[in-house]
């Protein structure tokens, strides 16, 4: 059987490669440099069971220094939307806005909007304000 390994992990190796092509995710791309390490040092006489040990352990450490990189470089991009196009414009309140009883609308560019201060003050009813930002679906307004 010894003599026999490193055509096994030859054979590990096109299996993943088969199985990373056809699919759309990263399942088996670890197995490849493990077992591709492994079958070289089958080719040395080492005890299959070390070889399997080795090809667990390099296996693990590859998932995980590859798990650790790929979190590092992901970012949340941001998608901006059309509702970001309001911060910056002028706004007419048509409700009385108080976060403290968290009530107000205001009116920007012919829409509607719940809305909210920035610095917490009251803004009262057909003030002309600034939207500078939203927080979920509500304006973020300021005085002028």
């Amino acid at each position: 059987m010894q003599e026999y390994m490193p055509y096994i992990w030859l054979a590990v190796i096109a299996v993943a490669i088969f199985v990373e092509v056809e699919t759309t995710a990263l399942v088996a791309i670890w197995f490849i440099p493990s077992a591709l390490i492994t079958a070289i040092l089958a080719f040395f006489d080492i005890p299959i069971i070390w070889q399997i040990v080795i090809f667990l352990l390099l296996s693990v450490l590859c998932l995980t220094v590859s798990k650790i990189f790929f979190k590092s470089k992901r970012v949340a991009p941001h998608t901006p939307t059309n509702a970001d196009l309001v911060i910056g414009q002028p706004a007419i309140v048509t409700e009385q806005v108080c976060n403290l009883e968290n009530r107000g609308l205001a009116k920007v560019r012919g829409q509607v909007w719940s809305a909210k201060s920035a610095d917490d003050s009251i803004i009262e009813a057909n003030e002309v304000v600034q939207v500078v930002g939203i927080e979920g679906v509500k304006l973020v307004l300021k005085k002028q």
